[in-house]
């Protein structure tokens, strides 16, 4: 997911590069945004991470399928269960390991997804810890009481880059939310609230609590109040800055994401109002089809004229996953082949160590042909983004097309597979050295999205769920699609 912004700040854990004229096309990631100075130390720190990442990394034997999802999931339940002097009720995972530099952040968009991945691999437990948090932040934020939730949350201690202790967990003394004000992550965007409404809608169809689906409904109902576009293309626009000011961008990945949620809030809430921002939805993402290309332009900047470039992958694979129409499978085969990327060892701005080559997609078009740098450091237009390898393959395996989808799935698999092998060793949460070999990291070599901001060799619970998620053959975007 893409937002402006005005200082090489982190977006959803991802270190942004100054802005440019590119930066306005917005997707999901890329909007609400952290101060310059804590940015800058921030890219610093993780700079510095990926100039040694390489030395502690060392090649391994890559293990069964089986094996690599149970240590996926131990990775997940690390991030879950960090800071255990703080976090004894409801929680939320943070993010990515302590490397990125984002403390313990724990954005909401990346907690749905464990929630999800949780759910798919039997760990309902986890999942409803992880559920709670997002009621708990729902229900006791410090300034609004009608439903949102905010990008991102602070979920354990840390001491921030100036100095200042931050000694408290998700809850603060006066039981309100820990909203992540340090970054600036205070803002409400349609997809990070469509993701964790489908998260708990999921954990509802599980467990049987009416909580969640409670919880989902307010998140409708936030989204319908707030974000329901009249210009001409229609669909929900991007939701609220930190000021609670709104964002006329519209993303294609939300809407998709809205179609996705809406449809389940009306097969498990009822109503006729859930239809109707269903439909209001899919006319904006079917008014963002090019045919002739077989991909989904990324949205608009002012809901009247369409962004056409850069195109993101995000779109092309749930567009599948959530609307599952014939003539959007097209996108699917899109992105399998316009954004592939093999990153080798050695070759360009690789950061990849010894002999390791990996192969999968990348986040869009102009990834694979930036030449950014984040505080000095290049980009590589060759790095693959395993978030969005872990998406192709689960929209391969979901879509089937005989036996060719069935392979290029596994094949993606694999290549996520020996990432988790061979890529990340010797990240932390909270201090704590990570399980070995666990936790899939955002990409090989650190990449440029093309709006604004990047992502690093740093294990992330979004990548690692969406590879659970693959594997285990499951699409989080269809009532029941969990097997839940």
């Amino acid at each position: 997911m893409p937002r402006p912004r005005t200082a090489p700040a982190p977006a959803d854990g991802l270190l942004a590069r100054a802005a440019d004229d590119r930066i306005a096309a917005v997707s999901r990631r890329g909007v609400l945004i952290a101060g310059a100075a804590g940015a800058l130390t921030l890219a610093s720190g993780a700079e510095a991470w990926a100039s040694r990442t390489a030395l502690a990394t060392t090649p391994r034997t890559a293990t069964s399928a089986v094996g690599s999802v149970e240590r996926a999931h131990t990775f997940l339940g690390a991030m879950t269960d960090a800071y255990p002097e703080v976090n004894t009720g409801p929680r939320m995972a943070q993010s990515y390991a302590d490397q990125l530099g984002l403390f313990s952040t724990a954005f909401v968009y990346d907690v749905a997804l464990t929630i999800c991945a949780s759910l798919a691999g039997g760990h309902v437990a986890r999942a409803a810890t992880l559920a709670d948090g997002l009621l708990f932040a729902q229900q006791h934020d410090p300034a609004y009481d009608d439903g949102r939730l905010r990008q991102g949350y602070n979920t354990g201690p840390y001491t921030f880059y100036d100095g200042s202790p931050q000694p408290y967990g998700l809850e603060l003394p006066d039981g309100t939310a820990n909203i992540g004000w340090q970054f600036g992550f205070l803002g409400t965007a349609v997809g990070d609230m469509a993701w964790p409404g489908i998260a708990l809608l999921h954990t509802f169809s599980a467990t049987g609590d009416p909580r969640y689906l409670d919880g989902a409904v307010r998140i409708g109902e936030w989204i319908l109040d707030n974000t329901w576009s009249e210009r001409p293309l229609g669909g929900f626009s991007f939701g609220v800055d930190g000021g609670n000011n709104p964002i006329p961008n519209g993303s294609t990945e939300h809407n998709i994401d809205c179609v996705a949620f809406f449809r389940q809030l009306e097969a498990l809430a009822g109503g006729d109002r859930w239809r109707r921002a269903q439909e209001h939805a899919r006319a904006f993402v079917d008014l963002v089809w090019d045919r002739e290309g077989g991909f989904f332009y990324t949205g608009t900047n002012d809901g009247v004229e369409i962004n056409r470039d850069p195109l993101p992958l995000d779109p092309a694979t749930w567009g599948w996953l959530a609307l599952q129409a014939e003539r959007y499978g097209r996108s699917v085969d899109w992105a399998a082949s316009d954004l592939a990327t093999t990153d080798v060892a050695g070759e360009g701005n690789s950061q990849l160590p010894g002999d390791v080559t990996i192969s999968g997609v990348t986040f869009s078009s102009a990834s694979l042909e930036s030449t950014a740098s984040y505080n000095g450091l290049p980009v590589h237009p060759d790095g693959v983004w395993l978030e969005g390898t872990g998406q192709l393959a689960c929209a391969l395996a979901d879509r089937g097309r005989g036996s060719r989808d069935g392979r290029r799935a596994a094949g993606l698999l694999a290549q996520i597979r020996r990432t988790q092998d061979l890529v990340g060793a010797g990240q932390t949460v909270g201090g704590t050295p990570l399980p070995d070999r666990s936790g899939v990291v955002a990409a090989s070599s650190l990449i440029d999205t093309g709006f604004g901001f990047g992502y690093f060799q740093i294990q992330h619970t979004g990548a690692t769920s969406w590879y659970v998620m693959a594997a285990e053959g499951v699409n989080p975007l269809q009532v029941g699609g969990l097997g839940v």
